[in-house]
Formats: C-alpha cells, sequence, structure tokens
C-alpha cells in the first residue's frame, strides 16, 4: 500500500476492524510516520443473468429487491429478511465464482426462500414467477405447501 503523503510503498496495519461488508485498516508509513485509513472489499466477478428471451443483463439487486416486495406487501415480512434473500444469491454466485445465472435459478431460489419465511407470499411469487396460466397450476403450487 502506497502511502498517500510521502508516496513510499512500505506501509504497516496498526489496527484492523470490520466495517459493514468491509475492512476498514489504519496504516503507518513506515518512512514519514503519518497515518492513513483504508478499506478493504472483496471483489466479486459481475454476475449475468440469462433471461427467458435469451438476453443477458446485469445483475440488478433493486430489481430483485423490487420483485420480492410485491410478494409481501402487507405480509410479517421484514426488510432485514428481504436483505438475506438477496444476499444469499449473491454470495451463492460470488463463492461458486459464476458469473452467470439463468433467471429460473434466481426465481427458484427465491421461492425456497419464500416457501421457509410466509407461505402467501411464495404464493404471490410463485404467480408471476411460474406465470400461471389456468386454476390447476395454482391450485398444484398450494398442495405442493402442504407438502413442506
Amino acid at each position: 500500500m502506497r502511502c498517500p503523503f510521502c508516496g513510499y510503498e512500505d506501509t504497516k496495519v496498526i489496527d484492523s476492524r470490520p466495517m459493514d461488508a468491509k475492512k476498514r485498516r489504519r496504516r503507518e508509513c513506515t518512512k514519514c510516520g503519518k497515518r492513513f485509513t483504508t478499506f478493504e472489499t472483496v471483489e466479486r466477478p459481475l454476475l449475468m443473468v440469462l433471461k427467458k428471451d435469451g438476453t443477458f443483463e446485469p445483475f440488478d439487486r433493486s430489481k430483485l429487491i423490487r420483485g420480492i416486495f410485491n410478494a409481501i406487501k402487507k405480509r410479517p415480512v421484514n426488510i432485514e429478511q428481504v436483505n438475506t434473500i438477496v444476499d444469499d444469491i449473491e454470495n451463492y454466485y460470488a463463492n461458486a465464482m459464476l458469473n452467470q445465472a439463468t433467471t429460473e435459478e434466481i426465481g427458484n431460489m427465491i421461492l425456497d426462500h419464500l416457501k421457509k419465511i410466509d407461505d402467501v407470499a411464495y404464493i404471490r411469487f410463485a404467480s408471476v414467477y411460474k406465470d400461471f396460466t389456468d386454476v390447476d397450476s395454482f391450485i398444484k403450487a398450494i398442495s405442493e405447501l402442504g407438502d413442506k
């Protein structure tokens, strides 16, 4: 790490502590003795999502959150649970070092989480995601909840 004051390349870490999704490090230059702070984050590969129409688009966390929020309206599901779902999906692909996902994979992961949290939110999300075209497919999804 280069000292921002004198440009010397040798610095030592004085203090290190976690902060949100980062590491905060206090550093001291071994030449001029001045101290400064750096933040360290994990670089994740860009996740591209393959849509049903065959096109790709970058993973959009806010788009995923909006979709889940539509399913949980007026349900006892809080923002922390929604963030956990999206974090789990992002972490899954980052930890596996994958840079491509399909909307089907992501949708199924959301459904798995919602099934554990709230049945009504699960059905709401499934009705949009699975694009129910008749009553029978809707009834089938509800009956699958009894099997959990």
